[in-house]
């Protein structure tokens, strides 16, 4: 079985020149947050730096497609997921339930995009206030890196598109729980004539990963980049991508979200065989879209990545019905997915 070459050429510049650069600023990041003076912001900023160090590593190759300004292009990525991972477990282990709480956090990731938007009290809803600036100053990072570039105003509409949709679904998910489905059903039905056949929680899925945000914005370093690659990058990305991505990351969550009450986008499919065929039709959908784009193997061999990185975690083996679906997603890869699923799994194993 011949070791298809753009996954070797991929792995070595993942190796060599992504995940020391993401694991640099994120250590920078880890020092900020062991600083944070209220205890409890403290505990859930270095817990997700902690516990969810690959979503960094994972968005970081889209820093790749800035050539040059790869750095640049790193340092926001890394910057931009760790504001989504912090808040997702400040919102998760929230002391909160209030809608208001949770949208007054995520206006973060809105002005992360948008170097003129004037700051505001992100804690002004909650007890706990004090993060010596922590938050202010990942968002001001990203702000940073987009006031540097000439072309932003390419993929200015795009990105608060996609960052408002992510803000919606973090509210809408994180209330009462006899508040959210009936929320996320409203939600869905105001965008179901935009969307392609899906349903509600599929939807929903599509709107929660930051994978299109990274692209632009990685797209939006390269001087030739013109309005209309932005817009087919995102309609690529949203909703296939994005939803594909997503899935996989409920599909391996099952068990644990179960355990904490937490919603779980793909146990609302009626069986194992149904969530199959969804997330495998994401996958088709996802590798089509990226085909027309210019630098369309290298998406195609991300998209071939997130099916390897989420069934080679460690949750999938606790899980039947989750290997049961993780074998036959696996089989839709071929001999791409299926090399880098084992480097993954070593990866993973190597590394705790």
């Amino acid at each position: 079985m011949r070791v298809p070459t753009g996954f070797i050429s991929l792995t070595t510049k993942m190796i060599l020149k992504v995940q020391p650069l993401t694991h640099l600023y994120l250590r920078q990041w880890k020092e900020r947050a062991g600083q944070i003076p209220d205890p409890e912001l403290r505990k859930q900023a270095l817990a997700s730096i902690a516990t969810k160090t690959f979503h960094c590593e994972g968005g970081a190759l889209y820093g790749l497609l800035a050539g040059v300004h790869y750095k640049d292009a790193i340092a926001f990525i890394v910057a931009y997921q760790t504001i989504s991972d912090y808040l997702d477990n400040l919102c998760d282990r929230s002391t909160s339930q209030d809608p208001e709480d949770f949208r007054a956090l995520h206006e973060s990731m809105l002005q992360a995009l948008s170097p003129d938007m004037p700051p505001s009290a992100h804690y002004r809803f909650r007890r706990e206030q004090d993060d010596g600036g922590y938050l202010s100053a990942l968002t001001q990072t990203c702000r940073n890196v987009l006031g540097g570039l000439p072309n932003y105003h390419l993929g200015a509409a795009a990105l608060r598109e996609l960052a408002g949709f992510y803000v919606d679904l973090q509210v809408h998910k994180h209330v009462r729980k006899e508040e959210r489905l009936p929320r996320l059903q409203a939600w869905f039905a105001g965008c179901a004539k935009d969307l392609p056949p899906m349903t509600w929680h599929e939807f929903a899925a599509c709107t929660g990963s930051t994978l299109g945000i990274f692209c632009i914005v990685s797209q939006l370093f390269n001087p030739s980049t013109s309005a209309a690659l932005i817009a087919g990058i995102k309609n690529a990305y949203f909703p296939w991508v994005q939803g594909f991505h997503i899935l996989l990351d409920y599909l391996i969550d099952q068990e644990e979200d179960r355990s904490g009450q937490d919603l779980n986008f793909c146990s609302y499919y009626e069986n194992k065989e149904k969530t199959a065929e969804r997330i495998g039709f994401f996958y088709h959908q996802a590798k089509a879209s990226v085909a027309c784009l210019p630098d369309a193997k290298f998406h195609r061999l991300i998209t071939s990545g997130l099916l390897s990185i989420y069934l080679a975690d460690h949750k999938v083996t606790r899980q039947k019905d989750v290997r049961a679906v993780a074998r036959k997603l696996l089989s839709l890869g071929g001999n791409e997915a299926f090399f880098f699923y084992l480097h993954c799994w070593f990866y993973r194993r190597l590394t705790g």
